[in-house]
Protein backbone atom coordinates (compact mmCIF):
# COMPACT_ATOMS: atom_id res chain seq x y z
CA UNK A 1 0.00 0.00 0.00
CA UNK A 2 1.54 3.39 -1.21
CA UNK A 3 1.25 6.03 1.15
CA UNK A 4 2.16 9.89 1.36
CA UNK A 5 3.11 11.85 4.50
CA UNK A 6 0.83 14.61 5.50
CA UNK A 7 2.20 17.81 7.79
CA UNK A 8 0.74 17.47 11.57
CA UNK A 9 -3.23 18.34 11.52
CA UNK A 10 -6.03 16.93 13.40
CA UNK A 11 -7.11 14.61 10.86
CA UNK A 12 -8.59 11.77 13.42
CA UNK A 13 -12.06 10.74 12.66
CA UNK A 14 -14.87 9.92 13.07
CA UNK A 15 -15.97 12.08 16.09
CA UNK A 16 -19.15 12.70 17.48
CA UNK A 17 -20.84 16.08 16.87
CA UNK A 18 -23.02 17.06 19.53
CA UNK A 19 -24.74 20.62 20.89
CA UNK A 20 -23.60 21.16 23.95
CA UNK A 21 -26.03 23.79 25.79
CA UNK A 22 -25.14 26.12 28.97
CA UNK A 23 -25.97 28.92 31.09
CA UNK A 24 -29.60 28.04 32.81
CA UNK A 25 -33.07 28.15 31.49
CA UNK A 26 -33.47 32.08 31.03
CA UNK A 27 -29.94 32.77 29.92
CA UNK A 28 -28.60 30.35 27.93
CA UNK A 29 -26.63 28.97 24.71
CA UNK A 30 -25.87 26.00 22.27
CA UNK A 31 -22.94 25.74 20.64
CA UNK A 32 -21.54 22.70 18.14
CA UNK A 33 -18.64 20.81 19.50
CA UNK A 34 -16.61 17.93 17.74
CA UNK A 35 -13.60 18.26 20.29
CA UNK A 36 -14.65 16.21 22.95
CA UNK A 37 -14.91 12.46 24.24
CA UNK A 38 -14.62 10.48 27.48
CA UNK A 39 -11.54 10.55 29.01
CA UNK A 40 -12.08 7.98 32.33
CA UNK A 41 -14.55 5.21 32.90
CA UNK A 42 -14.59 5.31 36.36
CA UNK A 43 -15.55 8.00 37.94
CA UNK A 44 -17.12 8.51 34.71
CA UNK A 45 -15.89 11.71 33.34
CA UNK A 46 -15.91 13.71 29.62
CA UNK A 47 -14.37 16.66 28.17
CA UNK A 48 -15.09 19.49 25.97
CA UNK A 49 -12.51 22.10 24.06
CA UNK A 50 -14.62 25.37 23.57
CA UNK A 51 -12.13 28.56 22.12
CA UNK A 52 -12.10 31.04 24.62
CA UNK A 53 -13.74 33.58 22.01
CA UNK A 54 -16.73 31.95 22.46
CA UNK A 55 -20.00 33.35 24.14
CA UNK A 56 -20.48 29.73 25.17
CA UNK A 57 -17.21 29.33 26.95
CA UNK A 58 -17.59 32.54 29.69
CA UNK A 59 -21.16 30.58 30.27
CA UNK A 60 -19.52 26.91 31.17
CA UNK A 61 -16.60 28.98 33.05
CA UNK A 62 -18.56 31.09 35.69
CA UNK A 63 -21.36 28.57 36.03
CA UNK A 64 -18.85 24.88 35.85
CA UNK A 65 -21.76 23.03 34.06
CA UNK A 66 -23.01 21.92 30.66
CA UNK A 67 -24.77 19.70 29.25
CA UNK A 68 -24.14 17.53 25.98
CA UNK A 69 -26.72 17.03 23.64
CA UNK A 70 -26.37 14.18 20.85
CA UNK A 71 -27.17 15.27 17.50
CA UNK A 72 -29.53 12.98 15.39
CA UNK A 73 -29.64 13.32 11.39
CA UNK A 74 -33.01 15.03 12.04
CA UNK A 75 -31.01 17.54 14.32
CA UNK A 76 -27.83 18.22 11.97
CA UNK A 77 -28.89 21.67 10.38
CA UNK A 78 -30.19 23.00 14.16
CA UNK A 79 -26.44 21.93 14.74
CA UNK A 80 -24.60 23.16 12.49
CA UNK A 81 -26.10 26.41 12.27
CA UNK A 82 -25.21 26.63 16.35
CA UNK A 83 -21.64 26.20 15.02
CA UNK A 84 -21.52 29.35 12.88
CA UNK A 85 -23.68 32.01 14.88
CA UNK A 86 -23.14 33.07 18.19
CA UNK A 87 -24.87 33.59 20.95
CA UNK A 88 -24.05 36.84 21.53
CA UNK A 89 -26.48 37.72 18.73
CA UNK A 90 -28.99 34.86 18.38
CA UNK A 91 -31.29 33.17 21.15
CA UNK A 92 -29.86 29.77 19.36
CA UNK A 93 -33.03 27.85 21.46
CA UNK A 94 -35.74 30.03 19.15
CA UNK A 95 -34.25 30.45 16.23
CA UNK A 96 -33.49 26.78 16.01
CA UNK A 97 -37.08 26.37 17.63
CA UNK A 98 -35.72 23.84 20.08
CA UNK A 99 -37.57 23.57 23.62
CA UNK A 100 -35.73 23.90 26.70
CA UNK A 101 -35.84 21.20 29.05
CA UNK A 102 -34.47 21.00 33.03
CA UNK A 103 -31.63 19.01 33.90
CA UNK A 104 -31.94 16.77 37.03
CA UNK A 105 -28.51 18.03 38.43
CA UNK A 106 -27.43 20.87 36.33
CA UNK A 107 -28.34 24.60 35.82
CA UNK A 108 -28.01 24.20 32.50
CA UNK A 109 -30.80 23.17 29.79
CA UNK A 110 -31.20 20.43 28.18
CA UNK A 111 -32.16 20.26 24.54
CA UNK A 112 -35.75 17.62 24.86
CA UNK A 113 -35.16 16.88 20.85
CA UNK A 114 -32.07 15.73 21.48
CA UNK A 115 -32.44 11.53 22.09
CA UNK A 116 -29.55 11.94 24.93
CA UNK A 117 -28.46 14.50 27.54
CA UNK A 118 -25.61 14.06 29.45
CA UNK A 119 -25.11 16.48 32.52
CA UNK A 120 -21.96 17.42 33.36
CA UNK A 121 -20.33 19.40 36.36
CA UNK A 122 -17.01 21.16 35.44
CA UNK A 123 -13.80 19.56 37.84
CA UNK A 124 -10.91 21.44 35.69
CA UNK A 125 -10.28 23.65 32.69
CA UNK A 126 -7.06 23.28 31.03
CA UNK A 127 -5.56 25.76 28.61
CA UNK A 128 -4.06 23.99 25.77
CA UNK A 129 -3.45 26.42 23.00
CA UNK A 130 -5.97 27.34 20.21
CA UNK A 131 -8.57 25.84 23.08
CA UNK A 132 -9.30 25.23 26.51
CA UNK A 133 -10.39 21.92 27.58
CA UNK A 134 -13.26 21.68 30.54
CA UNK A 135 -13.06 18.25 32.23
CA UNK A 136 -15.94 17.52 34.31
CA UNK A 137 -17.80 14.54 35.89
CA UNK A 138 -20.99 12.71 34.37
CA UNK A 139 -23.85 13.14 36.93
CA UNK A 140 -26.49 12.22 35.42
CA UNK A 141 -27.67 11.00 31.81
CA UNK A 142 -31.09 11.14 30.40
CA UNK A 143 -32.44 9.30 27.17
CA UNK A 144 -35.04 9.07 25.15
CA UNK A 145 -36.57 5.70 26.99
CA UNK A 146 -37.68 4.18 23.13
CA UNK A 147 -33.53 4.13 22.58
CA UNK A 148 -33.29 1.64 25.14
CA UNK A 149 -33.71 -2.34 25.28
CA UNK A 150 -34.90 -4.43 28.12
CA UNK A 151 -31.89 -3.75 30.25
CA UNK A 152 -32.08 -0.34 29.95
CA UNK A 153 -28.95 0.11 27.66
CA UNK A 154 -29.03 2.10 24.85
CA UNK A 155 -29.60 0.49 20.97
CA UNK A 156 -27.58 2.94 19.22
CA UNK A 157 -28.53 1.57 15.57
CA UNK A 158 -31.94 3.23 16.51
CA UNK A 159 -30.31 6.59 16.91
CA UNK A 160 -29.17 7.75 13.88
CA UNK A 161 -26.64 9.58 15.30
CA UNK A 162 -24.31 12.16 13.19
CA UNK A 163 -20.22 12.20 12.85
CA UNK A 164 -17.55 14.53 12.53
CA UNK A 165 -14.63 13.81 9.69
CA UNK A 166 -12.93 16.69 8.82
CA UNK A 167 -15.42 19.64 8.18
CA UNK A 168 -17.86 16.86 6.78
CA UNK A 169 -21.09 15.23 8.39
CA UNK A 170 -21.84 11.44 8.14
CA UNK A 171 -24.73 9.35 9.30
CA UNK A 172 -23.95 6.40 11.54
CA UNK A 173 -25.94 3.07 12.62
CA UNK A 174 -24.99 0.55 10.89
CA UNK A 175 -24.29 -2.40 13.54
CA UNK A 176 -21.37 -4.32 12.81
CA UNK A 177 -20.37 -6.26 15.85
CA UNK A 178 -20.25 -5.98 19.83
CA UNK A 179 -16.99 -4.94 21.66
CA UNK A 180 -15.14 -8.51 22.03
CA UNK A 181 -17.23 -10.05 19.09
CA UNK A 182 -13.88 -10.79 17.71
CA UNK A 183 -12.25 -13.10 20.27
CA UNK A 184 -14.94 -15.36 20.92
CA UNK A 185 -13.61 -18.97 20.02
CA UNK A 186 -17.03 -19.11 18.03
CA UNK A 187 -16.84 -16.36 15.99
CA UNK A 188 -12.80 -17.67 15.43
CA UNK A 189 -13.79 -21.00 14.59
CA UNK A 190 -16.15 -19.80 11.78
CA UNK A 191 -14.59 -17.49 10.12
CA UNK A 192 -10.69 -16.94 11.13
CA UNK A 193 -8.87 -13.92 12.87
CA UNK A 194 -7.53 -10.77 11.76
CA UNK A 195 -8.15 -8.64 8.58
CA UNK A 196 -9.77 -11.36 6.47
CA UNK A 197 -12.44 -12.34 9.41
CA UNK A 198 -14.76 -9.57 8.82
CA UNK A 199 -14.92 -10.43 4.96
CA UNK A 200 -15.60 -13.97 5.62
CA UNK A 201 -18.31 -13.20 8.36
CA UNK A 202 -22.23 -11.73 8.11
CA UNK A 203 -22.98 -8.52 9.89
CA UNK A 204 -23.51 -9.52 13.26
CA UNK A 205 -26.74 -8.32 15.29
CA UNK A 206 -27.19 -6.41 18.38
CA UNK A 207 -28.17 -8.93 20.91
CA UNK A 208 -27.96 -8.51 24.57
CA UNK A 209 -29.92 -10.59 27.13
CA UNK A 210 -32.49 -10.07 28.30
CA UNK A 211 -33.00 -8.38 31.98
CA UNK A 212 -34.24 -11.30 34.65
CA UNK A 213 -38.14 -10.25 36.31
Amino acid sequence: MSKIRLKGANLLAPLPVVMVSSGDMKNSDIITVAWTGIVCSSPPRVYISVRRDRYSYQLIKDSGEFVINFTTANLLAACDWCGVRSGRDYDKFAEMNLAKGKANTVSAPLIEESPVNIECKVFQVVPLGSHDMFLADVLAVDVDESLTDDNGAIDYSKVNLVSYQHGEYYSTGRHLGRFGFSAQRKYISAYGKGKNAMSNSPLTRRRRPKRKK
